[in-house]
């Protein structure tokens, strides 16, 4: 299903994303935070749902499908570090910000602070090219919304 995106991500040498792959890619890594501290629970699931919805201007349905496959990226996607390398050469550094904003907004979607999903988002931060102080306004900005 994800044979060219997957060939992408785990190529010795990155390639650029297609938009529709790097949607996909963005998904995956939001069910990747998610799936960190050994819980996927519905109100991440929901919260990715309206994430994907209002990043993407999705209806509830397409932002379902949306995250269907990352979900399925997910499960077969190489390790962080490559996975990361590829969204943060296709996607601008502003939108890589919107990016961490999102990942923070379903690591706290159910309400606690997990130490493997903030683990994972100082890594995916860092992968991404965005500081620790921008990665913590974002959490700021999520918590105080």
């Amino acid at each position: 299903m994800f044979a060219n995106l997957l060939k992408t991500l785990m190529g010795p040498e990155v390639q650029d994303l297609a938009p529709r792959d790097a949607r996909v890619a963005i998904a995956a890594l939001l069910v990747r935070v998610a799936r960190s501290d050994n819980e996927y629970v519905t109100a991440e699931i929901s919260k990715i749902d309206r994430v994907l919805a209002a990043r993407y201007e999705l209806d509830l349905i397409e932002a379902q499908k949306l995250r269907g496959e990352g979900e399925a990226l997910e499960k077969e996607a190489p390790d962080t570090v490559r996975f990361t390398r590829a969204i943060k050469d296709a996607v601008p550094y502003a939108d890589r910000v919107s990016v961490i904003e999102a990942l923070w907004q379903i690591a706290l979607a159910d309400g606690e602070r997990d130490a493997e999903e903030d683990a994972l988002l100082r890594l995916v931060a860092s992968f991404l090219g965005v500081s620790d102080l921008e990665s913590a306004a974002a959490r700021k900005r999520v918590s105080d919304a």
